[in-house]
């Protein structure tokens, strides 16, 4: 049975109750996920051939301690970086370092910074110079993706209807949907419930109501969907060695639809741009 409470006077831990924030939680997130995108708009000139991701991630960190917030990641559970950089066939969770990119390589660069305990969780893809049009066509339809599970939210849906309505594109499109991993609530915690998952069908899983907030963040891969972690602990890869994408925002549930919190200023959120 899923029960959902005041996030106002919720213990700030993960009890497996859904939190439902009020009117002033949501503009607090506003503010945290709208510097969250800011630096991820920042990164766009950045990421070329040559630069390293061990370059994106000072960046990421130098960006939120000028704009008085903290990389979430930063010794999170012993990780070592302000970001996660995903490149080509690393599914989620790349760890920086000091190797050059190349042009061709995509790469996935998800962010969260903390603000007097608001969490505002995103991530993009950025292609490095001129990519192949396999790759160029991975990105796009990540990212259709992400917006139709987007256009699914609504209070009195299921969260089964995001996974579906990323599912059924995703896979008629020829590419499969990561099951490892999932979207989650977030808010006041970094990772909260429910999970999002990517897949499934409308009549599963909680009910959403208005004021939940959480991540939608569907990873595709151009093979098959099987991943494995390598022996950091962290990194996950397609076990085929496909090409693998993500784009993720934050949303909260409105009376009817929802809110994007990490939408891009400047309108760089969108693969091709």
């Amino acid at each position: 049975m899923v029960t959902y409470i005041d996030a106002a006077k919720a213990p700030l831990k993960n009890d497996g109750s859904i939190r439902l924030y009020d009117a002033e939680a949501f503009e607090r997130m506003r503010e945290i996920c709208g510097i969250t995108a800011r630096c991820l708009d920042g990164l766009a000139d950045l990421i070329v051939p040559g630069v390293t991701t061990d370059a994106i991630d000072r960046f990421v960190l130098e960006f939120g301690l000028d704009h008085g917030v903290y990389p979430a990641t930063l010794n999170y559970r012993g990780y070592k970086y302000s970001s996660c950089t995903s490149i080509n066939h690393v599914v989620c969770h790349g760890m920086p370092n000091a190797k050059p990119l190349r042009e061709g390589d995509i790469v996935n660069v998800d962010v969260t910074y903390v603000q007097d305990g608001w969490y505002g969780d995103s991530s993009r893809m950025y292609p490095v110079g001129q990519i192949k049009r396999a790759a160029e066509r991975l990105l796009e339809v990540t990212y259709e993706s992400l917006l139709l599970g987007i256009a699914a939210v609504k209070p009195g849906a299921r969260t089964g209807a995001i996974g579906e309505a990323i599912q059924t594109y995703a896979e008629n499109e020829r590419c499969s949907v990561v099951r490892d991993f999932c979207g989650h609530g977030v808010g006041r915690l970094f990772h909260d419930t429910p999970n999002i998952l990517h897949y499934g069908h409308a009549n599963e899983g909680p009910v959403l109501k208005e004021g939940m907030i959480f991540t939608i963040e569907p990873m595709l891969n151009l093979g098959k969907p099987h991943v494995k972690v390598l022996s950091d602990g962290w990194t996950a890869v397609t076990r085929d060695r496909s090409l693998s994408a993500q784009y993720e925002h934050c949303v909260g549930v409105t009376k009817d639809g929802c809110e994007v919190f990490t939408l891009s200023p400047g309108g760089l959120d969108r693969p091709g741009l």
